[in-house]
């Protein structure tokens, strides 16, 4: 009888141990990006290698994007 109950209460236990809510996150006003600020791709340099747009042309930036998917492209590259 006593190895029951004491059975039962170590169950209970765990189990209710598991439904406790406790503090996750920091409030909303203290957290802070502590990353870096990215830029927009198109105002970035192009690399030496593929140097195929303008530094701050989206346009060409685009145009760019779309020539090397046009590269990758198996439909095209076949006969």
């Amino acid at each position: 009888m006593k190895i029951r109950l004491f059975a039962l209460l170590a169950i209970s236990t765990v189990a209710l141990a598991g439904c406790g809510e406790y503090q996750h996150s920091l409030d909303a006003k203290e957290r802070k990006y502590a990353g870096r600020i990215d830029t927009q791709p198109w105002k970035g340099e192009a690399p030496a290698a593929q140097g195929r747009f303008t530094a701050g042309d989206k346009a060409s930036w685009e145009s760019a994007l779309r020539a090397r998917a046009q590269n990758q492209n198996e439909y095209v590259k076949s006969p």
